[in-house]
């Protein structure tokens, strides 16, 4: 199946997307441009977005509620776009389903590499029964046989713990909150409180972590929620 490269850049400022049009269309992407919410949704709604650049501070919609839109029908990546660098302005925009932020200024080979990787991620969800390996292999995720090896030995997880693992091993390094594991990993069926979720992580690095105080694949990110680090090898 032939891969969609289409992104959406939505950003009220020309100069921003004529440039990460030019870097974009380079590498073979075809690119849309909104300079405002309005359009934006109107573009997402008549095509078919691969990803979409969405700047926060926009003319008509903020870029928050233009993402809270979005993921009411569509898991489409979404990459905030932002100046801002507060924290609370990042857990905001995560709670409401961003995948990713880059922070103004920002180099357009970041930007390219950044959707590269995410695209490529989105793709790896299709993986075959070959596990994946990480950190010289003392971790194996076989995501199709739903089986996860440390050293070599099973590591017991139960269901649940194996959801949550898996959701954020798919994509290393991004951020989730509580929130985001439970919908994505667990899904609207899960009726317990998001702090239920520190449980399960922490149930997880007993399982997979060498020393679980000294976590190397599953660490905190303080006032926002969890990340996976395991580097693939």
């Amino acid at each position: 199946m032939k891969r969609n490269r289409t992104i959406l850049i939505v950003d009220d400022e020309e100069k921003i997307v004529d440039v990460l049009r030019a870097y974009l269309e380079k590498e073979g992407y075809q690119v849309l441009s909104a300079y405002d919410g309005t359009t934006a949704m109107e573009l997402f709604k008549s095509n078919e977005i691969a990803l979409i650049l969405l700047d926060l501070m926009l003319p008509d919609i903020m870029g928050e509620q233009i993402c809270q839109m979005i993921r009411t029908s569509s898991r489409v990546p979404i990459v905030m776009l932002t100046a801002k660098t507060e924290e609370a302005d990042l857990i905001k925009g995560l709670q409401m389903g961003a995948d990713d932020y880059i922070f103004k200024p920002f180099s357009p080979r970041t930007i390219v590499a950044k959707i590269e990787a995410i695209l490529r991620r989105i793709e790896s969800d299709q993986l075959t029964s070959i596990p994946v390996l990480y950190n010289q292999g003392s971790l194996a995720i076989d995501f199709q046989n739903s089986e996860v090896k440390v050293c070599g030995r099973d590591a017991g997880l139960t269901p649940t713990e194996y959801k949550i693992l898996a959701t954020m091993a798919k994509a290393p390094n991004r951020i989730f909150t509580r929130e985001q594991l439970i919908t994505y990993a667990l899904g609207d069926d899960f009726d317990g409180y998001d702090r239920s979720i520190d449980t399960y992580i922490k149930s997880v690095r007993t399982k997979i972590e060498e020393d679980r105080k000294n976590p190397v694949f599953i660490l905190t990110v303080h006032g926002i929620g969890y990340k996976f680090t395991g580097a693939e090898s």
